[in-house]
C-alpha cells in the first residue's frame, strides 16, 4: 500500500474514534433520537440509515473512479511508450536514410568537385561538372522527399482539398478517386487540416501495405458542426474488433480525441475497409 493511502486511511480512522469517543461522551444519540421523535410524522428518525447508505454508495462510486482512473494512466502510458517506440523508429529510419542517400550524394559531389579541380583538360572538368550536377539533383530530390515526410508542403501551399487531391494522385495507390463539397480553397485549421491530412495518408499508406485493393474513394464532406473524411477501399479487410497491433490508428485515434472528434474503422474480411473521422469545427471555420 502506498504511503499516501495508507495516511489517509489512518485519518479517517482516526476521525472515526474520534466522533466515537465524542458522541459517547456528550450521548449525541440519545440526544438526536429525542430531537427526531417531534418529527415522527416525517420519519425523520430514518435518515441516519439512508445517510449511511448513501456514504456507503458514494465509497464505492469512489472506488469504482478509482479503478478507472487507474486502468486510464496504464492505458496512458503504454501509449506513450508506443508512440516513443514509434517516434525512435522514425528518427533511425530518417537517421540511415540520411546516411546512406543523402551523405553518399555530398561525397559524390566533394569528389567530383575536387577532380574537376585537378582537371587539365576542359573535356574532364565539363564530365565531373555533370556528374556532380547529376549527384546535387539527386540530392535535391533525396531532401524534398524527406521534408514532404516530415511537413506535408502542399497542404501550406494548396490548402487541404488541393493537397489531398495530390495525394490520391500520387502513383503508389491504386485506382484512388478523391471528392468534396467542401470549399476548395478553404481552411479548417492547421491542427484539423493536418489530422484530415495525416489520417488519409496513413489509412492511404495501410491501403498500399495491406488491402491489395484495386480501387480506392476519399471523400472529405464538411457541415455546420463539423468536418468528416472517409477512406473506403475495395481490399482484403480484416477484423476490426481484433487488435492487430498497428500503430498507425493508434496514433490517429489519438489524434481525433484530441480535437474532440472521433475515428472509426469498418472492415470484415473480403469487404474491404472503411476508415471515418470526423473532427468538430469551431464556430467561423469551414
Amino acid at each position: 500500500m502506498r504511503p499516501a493511502v495508507r495516511r489517509d486511511l489512518l485519518w479517517v480512522g482516526a476521525a472515526t474514534l474520534a466522533a466515537y469517543a465524542l458522541g459517547s461522551a456528550w450521548q449525541w444519540q440519545e440526544g438526536l433520537s429525542g430531537l427526531l421523535e417531534r418529527y415522527e410524522h416525517w420519519q425523520v428518525d430514518e435518515l441516519p440509515l439512508a445517510l449511511t447508505v448513501m456514504a456507503l454508495g458514494l465509497a464505492w462510486q469512489a472506488w469504482r473512479r478509482h479503478r478507472e482512473a487507474t486502468r486510464l494512466l496504464q492505458h496512458n502510458r503504454e501509449l506513450a511508450r508506443q508512440l516513443i517506440a514509434v517516434q525512435e523508429r522514425e528518427r533511425q529510419a530518417l537517421a540511415r536514410e540520411l546516411h546512406d542517400e543523402l551523405a553518399q550524394h555530398c561525397a559524390a559531389i566533394r569528389l567530383e568537385a575536387a577532380v574537376a579541380a585537378r582537371c587539365t583538360e576542359l573535356a574532364q572538368a565539363q564530365d565531373a561538372a555533370r556528374r556532380a550536377a547529376s549527384s546535387a539533383h539527386s540530392l535535391q530530390i533525396g531532401v524534398h522527399r524527406l521534408l514532404r515526410q516530415l511537413r506535408p508542403a502542399d497542404l501550406d501551399t494548396l490548402g487541404l482539398c488541393a493537397a489531398l487531391r495530390e495525394l490520391c494522385a500520387q502513383r503508389a495507390w491504386p485506382n484512388c478517386r478523391f471528392g468534396t463539397d467542401a470549399d476548395e480553397h478553404g481552411s479548417f485549421g492547421e491542427e484539423v487540416d493536418m489530422a484530415l491530412y495525416r489520417v488519409a495518408q496513413e489509412a492511404l499508406s495501410n491501403v498500399l501495405r495491406h488491402a491489395h485493393a484495386t480501387a480506392v474513394d476519399v471523400r472529405l464532406d464538411a457541415s455546420a458542426d463539423g468536418v468528416r473524411l472517409s477512406v473506403q477501399d475495395d481490399g482484403l479487410g480484416f477484423d476490426a474488433d481484433a487488435d492487430t497491433g498497428g500503430l498507425g490508428l493508434l496514433g490517429a485515434r489519438e489524434r481525433a480525441a484530441v480535437l474532440g472528434g472521433e475515428l472509426r474503422v469498418h472492415s470484415a474480411p473480403g469487404k474491404g475497409t472503411r476508415v471515418e473521422l470526423w473532427l468538430p469545427l469551431r464556430r467561423g471555420l469551414a
